[in-house]
C-alpha cells in the first residue's frame, strides 16, 4: 500500500484530476443505482477520501470553492417560498418550540458526547446539529472543528434519516416508490435570471465579508436570497449541472483533506456516530408525538416535520401520501434548514463558553 501511495503521490496533476472526476462519477452512479441519498454530493467525497489517503496532493482552488458555497446558499434560498412564511406565521409559537427543543436537544447530544470525551467539542457540536449537512461541514470548519468528522457524521445521519424515512413511507403510509424522477441534467437554463441570481450571491459574499460574519461565503448569500426569493421578487432555478458542480467542490474539498490516519479515526468513532444519530433521531421523534398530543397534528406529518434532516427525501414522502400536511412539514423543515444554519456558530459558542473541559481543550 506504501509503494501505491508513493506512485498515487508521483502522478502529474492534471491526470490527478482527470482520475478523481472519473472515480467520482463511477461511485454517483453507482450510488444512484441504488437510490441512496446525496449521490451528488457523496460521490466526490469518496472519490476524493480514496485518492487522499493514497497520497494524493490535491487541493480544491479558492474562487470555485468559494462559488460552490454561494450555490449552495442560493439553493437553500430556493426552498423559502411565501408560502412557507404564510405557514409559519399562522403557527409561528409551535414552529419555533419545535425548531428551537430540536436546536437545543442537538446541542445537549453534541455537548454529551464531547464531555465524555469521544469526540472534540465544535466538532460534536456541528456533527449533531439537525440538517443542512453541506453547510454545517463550511460553518464547523470556520470555527475550528474538524470538518472530515463532521461531514462523516452529518451524512451517516443523513442516511440513516432517509432509511427511516423510506420505511415509515412504505409500511406506514404504504408508499410504494419515495423516489422522486431526477430532474434533466441538460434542460433550458434562463440564462438572464441565472447570471442575475450569481451576481447577487457573490456581491453578499463580499459584503458579508467585509461585515466580517462569520462562514460569510455561505451565509451572506443565503440571508440575501432568501429574503428576495421569499417576498418573490427574485427566482431562483439552478440547473443540475451547476449545482452537481457546487457538490462536487464540495465535496472534493472535504475529501481531499482525508488522509489515512483520519479515516481510521473516524471509522472508530463510528459506534458514536450511529448512537448520536439515533438519539437524536429519537428526540424529533419525542417532539412528533407532543405534536400529535397537544395540538393534534397528523402522526405522519408531525413525524416527517420532525425528522432531524434527509429534506429531500422527507419532502417526497411528504408529496407522495395524501393524509400528510404537505406545506407544513416543508415549512417546519424549511425554516428549521434556515435557523440551524444561523444560530449554529452561536449555539457552539454558548456551549464551549460554558463548558469547562471544552474551553481547556481550546487552550
Amino acid at each position: 500500500m506504501l509503494r501505491a501511495k508513493l506512485r498515487l503521490g508521483r502522478w502529474p496533476v492534471p491526470l490527478l484530476w482527470l482520475a478523481l472526476l472519473a472515480l467520482s462519477v463511477a461511485i454517483f452512479a453507482g450510488w444512484s443505482a441504488l437510490r441512496l441519498p446525496a449521490a451528488l454530493l457523496l460521490g466526490p467525497t469518496i472519490g476524493a477520501i480514496v485518492l487522499g489517503v493514497n497520497g494524493a496532493t490535491l487541493q480544491v482552488p479558492r474562487v470555485p470553492y468559494l462559488g460552490a458555497q454561494a450555490l449552495i446558499a442560493a439553493m437553500v434560498a430556493g426552498s423559502i417560498t411565501s408560502s412557507i412564511l404564510v405557514t409559519f406565521s399562522h403557527q409561528y409559537w409551535l414552529f419555533c418550540v419545535v425548531i428551537f427543543g430540536t436546536l437545543l436537544g442537538a446541542a445537549g447530544i453534541g455537548w454529551l458526547i464531547s464531555r465524555a470525551g469521544l469526540i472534540p467539542g465544535a466538532t460534536a457540536v456541528y456533527g449533531t446539529s439537525p440538517g443542512a449537512a453541506n453547510a454545517m461541514v463550511i460553518l464547523g470548519e470556520a470555527e475550528g472543528a474538524d470538518a472530515r468528522l463532521v461531514a462523516f457524521m452529518q451524512y451517516s445521519r443523513m442516511l440513516l434519516v432517509a432509511v427511516a424515512a423510506a420505511l415509515v413511507g412504505r409500511f406506514w403510509a404504504h408508499v410504494g416508490n419515495t423516489h422522486a424522477p431526477a430532474a434533466p441534467w441538460f434542460g433550458p437554463v434562463p440564462w438572464g435570471n441565472l447570471a442575475l441570481v450569481l451576481v447577487l450571491a457573490l456581491l453578499a459574499q463580499q459584503f458579508a465579508r467585509v461585515l466580517r460574519l462569520q462562514a460569510w461565503a455561505l451565509l451572506g448569500p443565503m440571508i440575501l436570497l432568501s429574503a428576495l426569493h421569499a417576498v418573490g421578487w427574485l427566482q431562483i432555478d439552478l440547473p443540475r449541472w451547476l449545482l452537481a458542480a457546487a457538490y462536487a467542490c464540495i465535496g472534493w474539498h472535504i475529501g481531499l483533506g482525508f488522509r489515512r490516519d483520519a479515516l481510521i479515526h473516524a471509522g472508530r468513532a463510528m459506534p458514536v456516530v450511529i448512537v448520536a444519530a439515533l438519539s437524536l433521531m429519537g428526540f424529533c421523534a419525542a417532539l412528533a408525538w407532543c405534536l400529535v398530543k397537544f395540538t393534534g397534528t397528523d402522526a405522519l406529518t408531525a413525524y416527517l416535520a420532525t425528522s432531524p434532516g434527509g429534506l429531500d427525501s422527507i419532502a417526497i414522502i411528504a408529496s407522495s401520501t395524501p393524509q400528510v400536511d404537505v406545506p407544513f412539514v416543508l415549512a417546519l423543515q424549511s425554516v428549521r434548514l434556515v435557523c440551524v444554519i444561523g444560530l449554529a456558530p452561536l449555539i457552539t459558542r454558548f456551549v464551549i463558553k460554558h463548558s469547562p473541559h471544552l474551553l481547556q481543550a481550546r487552550s
